[in-house]
């Protein structure tokens, strides 16, 4: 299993409306608002890591009021 943390920067004030669009994405098995330089976090689980890199690239960061991610790839 491949395992990523996506920290997102979301346009303010619909933090929680994407957080709720994340919890119903595919491979998204966790997600949560967080305080800090980013707004949400969360945990890409897939079989494998091309999986995860298609996850992040192809759904979360094509979601309206995704303003930027960082990606932590667990090892």
């Amino acid at each position: 299993m491949a395992i990523a943390f996506v920290l997102i920067d979301a346009e303010s004030g619909v933090e929680f409306e994407l957080l709720k669009e994340l919890r119903e994405t595919e491979h998204v098995a966790e997600a949560h608002v967080v305080y800090g330089v980013y707004d949400i976090l969360a945990k890409i689980e897939g079989s494998t890591p091309e999986e995860v890199k298609e996850t992040i690239i192809r759904k979360i960061r094509y979601l309206d009021h995704v303003e930027g991610t960082l990606t932590l790839l667990a090892v």
